[in-house]
């Protein structure tokens, strides 16, 4: 067998220079030189061609000067023939300039219409990856793995092919990025090859970068960039927080007081995750402040040096707009880019609307319970308050019904949900004309009636259920507070949830940490990826400030400032809208003391409100908590057949009916003696200590209080009770 055209051309030269010894030393010493060099070197066959022309024209140089040196010439001539061997040395390294990195000598069968870069790579494949044949000393790494449907992509600063990896049917591709990599002498990551999950076993896409351009320079740390250079460089990369963005900016006053829109062309940004956000950028997450636009591939992104809210708005400044204004929104807060943040209180020809508040302890949430209360008052709206946790509301003054405490708290529910029965009973149609006030029925702390562990669980969530269902058309709202988003504070009922969002709107504040999210099964529409325990509970700086310490005494007069911690800041979410960080109204002033007359709103003289005192002690379901007392005629006639709350409490109260309980005459009697262990023992109290010390329950006691307290005879803070 002859020799093949790799070896043909490989010893080309040095046969040439075998044959031209005979002719002179000159041209055998030029050939021969050629010759050593192709076999000590690898290289292209465009090369090995240009070096063979180079070779000849040596030699034949070499000819004609050792005839002329022979026949007795002038040596110059003789040296004058270097200029043409000159000439064909300069043209083979003009041939050779600016390829791509030497291939084998091996030259591929390919078609006679493949330009010279096609048959340069299929000679690299061929040679190295699928054969047909193995040079002696080196396997191949995949024998039959052909490279088809090549495809290039050639530019100034890159160059580039794809193909298809394709093998017989029933085999699998196992040549690998690390392999073609080595093959063409780059890096493994200019190598992007397919997923073998989405593609045939034996085809597999490839994209091999030969040259890549020049990456972008990285950014030094603390060099002064623009603001657009920051977000390329960390946010958009693959790795960023928000991959493939770009950055347009709207507003620069300096690096950390800049507003811009995100832009992901004709695709989503989805959620965004602004702790990642804020690593990104080298800030702390309250620097940072998203806002939703009307489009899905845009977001309103702003950096602040100091936050936008931190000062807060006093709620003495905004007191005219505390009212329910024509379409029945009342200010709430304000948003972070300054403008009011409503809430719907009512929807003009539709009825009330309703409230979900989540915050945790010192996030701000009585506050918002107190403006929602002033608001109602100065909307004319009536109140029936429900606060399992005696004494945590300020202005609870100013509810027509306050159940104040686990036991009355129940009885206030049960009350709203009467009232909702009795209007439902005088107004046969869902549009009937509002003659009678609006009513919001606010809820604090509902976690402790609605829990699973609470004694009134299946009551309490099935005449919450009904109210957040039936009650808008009637006129009645639910305001509801809970220390976290988790279900289990709403007794699990995905109903409750749902249509306190549809009825209304919702605020988020901050909570503990592991209880902020609202992804997954708690996640809220508008509110995706928020997780509130996100929100610091102070302002950066804080720490120092406190360190400054003062130990001239603790000032008993001093007033808190919006600068001391974040409480009130959170998420706002109204219907059809994203949430949008805001904060609520700071009480530079107590609430109440701006309702101008203190006299509770009052709600419509009607059956249920007439015997509200005998519905707020019976039950509305059964024992097993399944079937409802479903109309006001069945409620009315439970409540008369149950006994007096009067003889319920001497039959359980542990001094028996013979006891002082016994000797009061109705409830009268015991106000003044209320008035008189106050004013006698000049201290505060609570409303268990006087209930043991006049021995008399304490669920006697407590309404007496709220009575007493109407009249500004005796005064409640933070539920200890003195005389006014």
């Amino acid at each position: 067998m002859g020799p093949t055209r790799a070896q043909f051309i490989q010893y080309a030269p040095a046969a040439l220079a075998v044959a031209a010894a005979a002719a002179g030393p000159w041209s055998a010493i030029a050939a021969g030189a050629a010759g050593a060099g192709a076999w000590a070197v690898s290289v292209s066959a465009p090369a090995l061609r240009s070096l063979i022309a180079c070779g000849i024209t040596a030699t034949g140089c070499g000819i004609a000067a050792h005839q002329v040196l022979a026949s007795g010439m002038n040596p110059l001539f003789a040296l004058g023939l270097a200029v043409p061997a000159g000439a064909a040395a300069l043209a083979h390294h003009r041939n050779t300039a600016g390829q791509l990195p030497a291939l084998p000598a091996t030259v591929a069968s390919a078609g006679s219409g493949q330009s010279s870069q096609a048959q340069m790579i299929m000679a690299y494949w061929t040679e190295f990856i699928c054969g047909p044949t193995e040079t002696p000393g080196r396997k191949l790494i995949q024998p039959g793995a052909q490279l088809v449907q090549l495809a290039f992509d050639i530019g100034d600063d890159h160059v580039a092919f794809t193909g298809v990896i394709t093998l017989p049917q029933g085999q699998q591709v196992r040549v690998k990025a690390a392999d073609i990599a080595s093959v063409y002498g780059i890096p493994t990551s200019q190598v992007e090859m397919g997923d073998p999950k989405h593609f045939a076993p034996n085809a597999l896409p490839v994209l091999v970068h030969l040259k890549k351009a020049a990456a972008a320079p990285q950014i030094a740390a603390g060099a002064p960039t623009t603001p657009e250079e920051l977000w390329a460089a960390h946010v958009a990369i693959p790795e960023g927080a928000m991959p493939g963005t770009t950055l347009a900016l709207t507003r620069y006053n300096g690096p950390l007081d800049w507003e811009g829109i995100a832009t992901r062309d004709r695709r989503a940004i989805g959620t965004v995750n602004i702790q990642d956000l804020a690593g990104n950028l080298d800030l702390s997450t309250i620097q940072i402040a998203l806002a939703p636009t009307d489009k899905p591939s845009q977001v309103g992104v702003r950096v602040m040096k100091e936050h936008a809210l931190m000062h807060g708005t006093m709620l003495s400044d905004v007191v005219d707009e505390l009212a329910m204004d024509a379409n029945g929104y009342v200010r709430l807060g304000t948003y972070i880019d300054a403008n009011a943040a409503l809430v719907p209180l009512a929807q003009s020809g539709s009825g009330a609307r309703h409230l979900y508040l989540v915050g945790g302890s010192r996030s701000g949430k009585s506050g918002v319970l107190e403006q929602v209360l002033l608001s109602a008052h100065k909307s004319r709206i009536a109140v029936i308050l429900a606060s399992p946790q005696a004494g945590t509301i300020a202005g609870a003054g100013l509810a027509a019904y306050c159940g104040d405490g686990l036991d009355e708290a129940m009885g206030a529910l049960r009350l709203a949900y009467a009232m909702m029965l009795d209007r439902e009973s005088r107004y046969r149609t869902p549009s009937f004309p509002f003659t009678d006030p609006l009513i919001q029925f606010v809820i604090d702390e509902a976690h402790m009636l609605l829990v699973v562990s609470s004694p009134y669980h299946a009551e309490a969530k099935a005449i919450v259920e009904q109210l957040s269902r039936r009650s808008l058309k009637r006129g009645i709202g639910v305001v509801l507070a809970t220390q976290t988003p988790l279900a289990e504070d709403l007794g699990n009922s995905s109903v409750i949830r749902s249509q306190l969002l549809i009825g209304g709107g919702a605020v988020f504040l901050r909570c503990a940490k592991g209880q902020g999210s609202l992804v997954g099964q708690n996640a809220v529409q508008g509110a995706e990826g928020i997780d509130l325990s996100m929100i610091p509970a102070s302002w950066p700086g804080q720490a120092q400030r406190v360190a400054v310490r003062d130990m001239t005494g603790l000032d008993t007069t001093a007033a808190a400032k919006p600068e001391d911690g974040t409480f009130g800041l959170g998420y706002l979410l109204t219907p059809g809208s994203q949430a949008v960080q805001f904060r609520s109204l700071h009480l530079d002033v107590a609430p109440a003391s701006l309702a101008g007359d203190p006299t509770p709103v009052a709600v419509e003289d009607c059956e249920a409100w007439r015997h509200r005192d005998a519905i707020a002690q019976t039950p509305v379901v059964d024992k097993r908590g399944k079937n409802m007392i479903g109309s006001l005629a069945d409620l009315l006639a439970a409540a008369q057949a149950a006994p007096a709350p009067e003889q319920q409490r001497a039959a359980t109260s542990p001094a028996g009916p013979t006891g002082p309980a016994a000797s009061t005459d109705g409830p009268e009697p015991i106000k003044p003696r209320i008035l008189e262990l106050l004013r006698d023992g000049n201290m505060p109290m609570t409303a268990e200590t006087i209930a043991r010390k006049l021995g008399t329950p304490v669920n006697h006691i407590k309404p007496r209080l709220s009575e007493l307290k109407k009249r500004d005879e005796v005064t409640n803070e933070n539920g200890l009770w003195k005389a006014a």
